[in-house]
């Protein structure tokens, strides 16, 4: 922990705003707005919600601030809100919209970052919802250093279709089906009218819920009331409680340098693995460790994921969903079964005050609970995903394996120079059973943006061909996708990526076993394939698109950008 000087001024930023007859004008400004001199003397705490109204995984953010604040006011502190952007992938997907989410989460992190640092908050309470807030307030937290709290406004609870739990996963599927002709009109209104019933993130083990278990794991968010679901009688209390938790946190002076560490962010890896997560948390583990100066790199998900099983029944790939996991103990009770794996580095601190490994020995399970298994019951005796290399992918790409069997496909090249063309081949049933589905110009540059192919493969499923096609691409995946999918191949084609060099019929080779992922051509025809070939043009030259382009780094690299 950091060290805590004598007569800690918790005011240790804000009184340079605040105090002193040379800061009258900017008292006069803040007492126009109603802060008074006693709310003024007090430590300023920022709010950072990242509430929007055109989504329903943020929408309820505006409550929860204000139950934030009144926490605040309770401890101690003065608290001013203010709020970010945010991108919903759900919406987005499948359109050009969607290459806005990964540069989303850069722009809420500089926007959280230059709001507290012009106006020297002494602390930060960060509020997230959907996939790419999660891990940009915690980017933020890290760069700015000062205490904070990050605060998850929780998951939906399923919604309910011919009697049975659906997630918006069942919709993207549907649009398959419904090209298959094996789904109604009807049917489609019927299923996308109640599969997402009310404010809060996505139901499934998606990016939203894998990224708020492993900020919990990683002692950045409270474990237990982070996870709380977003329309739980309970989540005002969590909030107003993260409110009197940040005082404590800067009482203490405990800063995000103390928490996130090699060590946590290998017990946040491990939560991912062992939950079967989203393969985003590769993307955003890897950005995070970057903005806090922590080594870590893409082979380290690999090795941790082999070394922890696959011990939770999470959808997209089993039977439950986050508001099961929540009441089934939650993320502290995998906090146990990675202790007792031997795996879970026990003394990290968390922002309750308490280590991971206090807080696993803690852990209440729910009676008779069957989504986190135990580890004699392990649905597989590896984790979630895989890192490949290759003479595809020399800088890595990342294989979800949970939810099917597949470690092996070799199969001929469908290539598609963007996600449109691919989805236009799915839909017009042109994709065969043993196909390998590529497809380029979607990475961080290419894209611009790295778009996520939740579109495409849920098509694939809908249509019947999950379990015999595979896809791999230089863009990304929905924490949704399910199937024999590559992702982040690294380099992609705009950065002369071998994924260029890919020709329809190609033989592609992919190996998990081998952690191989391979085109059935000699390096010297690879080279000249990628010196010939001409990459589309970006209709995106102007604006932040552009500007991402040209600053963000390689997906192996976390996709961040750097000057």
């Amino acid at each position: 922990m950091s060290a805590i000087p004598d007569g800690f001024d918790l005011k240790h930023r804000s009184r340079a705003v605040t105090e002193g007859p040379e800061r009258a004008a900017a008292r006069a400004y803040l007492k126009g707005i109603g802060f008074d001199e006693e709310a003024l003397s007090k430590p300023i705490i920022g709010v950072a919600s990242t509430w929007i109204e055109a989504m329903p995984c943020n929408f309820h953010l505006r409550a929860l601030a204000a139950k934030v604040k009144e926490g605040i006011r309770a401890a101690g502190g003065t608290p001013m809100e203010f709020n970010t952007i945010a991108i919903s992938d759900g919406i987005t997907m499948g359109t050009s919209g969607m290459k806005t989410s990964l540069v989303s989460r850069e722009v809420i992190a500089d926007s959280i970052e230059l709001t507290t640092r012009g106006y020297l908050f002494d602390g930060v309470v960060a509020l997230s919802g959907c996939d790419k807030t999660a891990p940009a307030v915690v980017m933020a937290l890290a760069r700015l250093d000062i205490p904070g709290v990050m605060l998850y406004g929780g998951s939906i609870p399923p919604g309910r279709f011919q009697g049975r739990d659906v997630s918006i996963m069942d919709v993207f599927e549907a649009v398959g089906k419904h090209a298959a002709g094996t789904m109604t009109d009807e049917e489609l209104a019927e299923l996308e009218s109640v599969a997402s019933p009310g404010a809060g993130s996505c139901g499934g083990h998606f990016t939203a819920n894998t990224m708020a278990m492993a900020f919990e794991m990683m002692g950045v968010s409270p474990m237990g009331p982070s996870g709380v679901p977003a329309q739980d009688a309970t989540k005002a209390q969590a909030a107003y409680d993260a409110g009197v938790l940040v005082m404590d946190v800067l009482r203490k002076n405990l800063r995000p340098r103390d928490l996130i560490t090699k060590d946590s962010l290998e017990n946040a890896i491990a939560a991912i693995t062992a939950s079967g997560g989203s393969t985003n948390g590769v993307l955003h583990l890897l950005a995070v460790a970057h903005e806090m100066g922590v080594e870590l790199d893409i082979d380290d998900f690999d090795r941790i994921s082999e070394s922890t099983p696959l011990i939770c029944d999470l959808s997209p790939g089993g039977r439950y969903n986050a508001t099961d996991m929540y009441a089934a103990g939650g993320t502290a009770v995998l906090a146990k079964r990675l202790k007792e794996l031997g795996v879970l580095h026990t003394e990290t601190p968390t922002v309750t005050g308490k280590t991971v490994g206090q807080l696993a020995d803690e852990a209440v399970e729910g009676d008779g609970q069957k989504v986190i298994l135990p580890l004699d019951q392990a649905l597989k005796a590896t984790g979630g995903l895989a890192i490949l290399r290759g003479n595809l992918a020399p800088e890595g790409a990342v294989v979800k394996l949970a939810g099917h069997k597949r470690r092996q496909h070799t199969g001929p090249a469908r290539v598609f120079e963007d996600e449109t063309h691919a989805m236009s081949a799915v839909t017009h049933r042109l994709i065969n059973e043993g196909d390998i589905v590529v497809i380029r110009n979607e990475g961080p540059v290419g894209g611009p943006g790295m778009r996520e192919m939740l579109a495409v493969t849920a098509a694939i499923n809908g249509l019947g061909l999950g379990d015999s096609v595979a896809l791999i691409t230089d863009g990304r995946f929905s924490g949704a996708t399910h199937g024999f999918t590559v992702g982040h191949v690294s380099p992609e084609s705009h950065k002369g990526g071998p994924i260029a060099a890919v020709h329809e019929g190609d033989i592609i080779t992919i190996d998990v076993d081998a952690r191989r992922l391979d085109v059935d051509l000699s390096d010297e025809e690879i080279a000249k394939r990628v010196a010939a070939y001409d990459p589309p043009i970006s209709p995106d030259s102007t604006g932040v698109l552009a500007k991402y382009a040209k600053l963000v780094s390689t997906a192996s690299q976390g996709a961040v950008t750097t000057a």
